[in-house]
């Protein structure tokens, strides 16, 4: 008989390696090791049943081991680490408003292009030929939009062992440039309530002109006294932070009799608005509300306050206006 000699067997899934070895001048060890998957199992022993047993018991203890793994295990498929990535990081950072439509441009824009391939076989290249489809398209916001998310996912990979060069860096991304909109004029202005007039848009839109709350903000706005309350959509890391509007003398008067308010969805106010002013945008009441705080002397603070801004990390530790100072500031809201 050789010294020493190997073959194969099946044993729970797996083809491991037997080899014979001559320990001393009569005496043999049996060697079962098995190396693939990811899996180094090895066992020895006097006899050949022997070693199938202590095989069988490091095999065990390794497939749990490997399990435990698993449930760990950071995928490099693009769309299931970008999941993992929203999910246990990115929610917790921003408001439910902006996860939603960073979800929304992710599966519409992002997933279909890279969702099944692995993040190490995405090129540069196709990270340039996706945000140059979307600007031949004149969807020129969403090009920023796409760019930082892609960024943002990319560096993760990176952080978490992935990949080591972002394939970004060196896509040719030129920032649009954002338009903050333009105020209406107070003809406008009245042009806006009187051709809405005995519609309950009159209401939505006096609401939205005199409050200068952000689109996303008007559905959940609500009375409560004097005073219109709804959720600040731009605040971060999850917290649900409320912002008060008084009811200004611009306001009142639309209000009367009004027990609760009530506001179609946003992009219905949008094409009622653009049927009304066809060149112009939603947002661009918000805009016409902080114009309007400016030329009739509201104080910055106050300012501020009633359109959801920050008053910086000092401000915002140390800062916090009584009803009655909002109230009165308020009250310069009348021209």
């Amino acid at each position: 008989m050789p010294a020493s000699f190997k073959q194969e067997f099946r044993i729970q899934g797996c083809t491991a390696h037997i080899r014979k070895r001559q320990s001393g001048k009569n005496t043999f060890v049996y060697e079962i090791r098995y190396r693939r998957n990811g899996y180094n199992v090895t066992a020895a022993a006097k006899t050949l049943e022997a070693a199938k047993e202590k095989f069988l018991v490091n095999l065990a203890a390794a497939e749990k081991l490997g399990s435990q793994k698993d449930e760990n295990r950071i995928s490099n498929v693009f769309d299931e680490f970008a999941q993992y990535y929203f999910e246990k990081f990115y929610k917790r950072r921003v408001a439910a408003s902006t996860y939603k439509n960073t979800m929304n441009r992710y599966i519409n824009h992002i997933k279909p292009a890279f969702g099944i391939l692995k993040i190490k076989s995405i090129t540069p290249l196709m990270c340039q030929n996706l945000l140059d489809d979307l600007t031949a398209e004149g969807k020129y916001k969403t090009v920023d939009e796409i760019y930082c998310i892609l960024n943002t996912i990319f560096k993760m990979a990176i952080k978490h062992g992935l990949i080591m060069l972002n394939p970004v860096d060196i896509v040719f991304h030129k920032k649009h440039a954002n338009e903050h909109g333009s105020a209406l004029s107070k003809a406008e202005e009245q042009y806006l309530l009187e051709e809405t007039k005995g519609t309950p848009y009159q209401i939505m839109f006096a609401v939205a002109l005199y409050t200068g709350m952000r689109p996303n903000e008007y559905y959940n706005a609500k009375i409560d006294g004097k005073f219109i309350v709804t959720v600040n959509s731009k605040r971060k890391n999850g917290k649900v932070e409320y912002k008060k509007i008084p009811i200004s003398p611009m306001l009142a008067p639309y209000l009367e009799n009004v027990p609760a308010l009530k506001f179609y969805v946003a992009n219905r106010l949008r094409e009622k608005f653009h049927t009304i002013f066809p060149d112009r945008k939603l947002y661009d009441l918000r805009t016409t509300f902080y114009t309007r705080c400016c030329e009739c002397g509201v104080a910055d603070a106050a300012r501020d306050e009633f359109v959801g801004h920050s008053h910086g990390a000092l401000g915002n530790t140390y800062m916090d206006l009584s009803d009655e100072y909002l109230l009165k500031e308020a009250q310069k809201l009348n021209y």
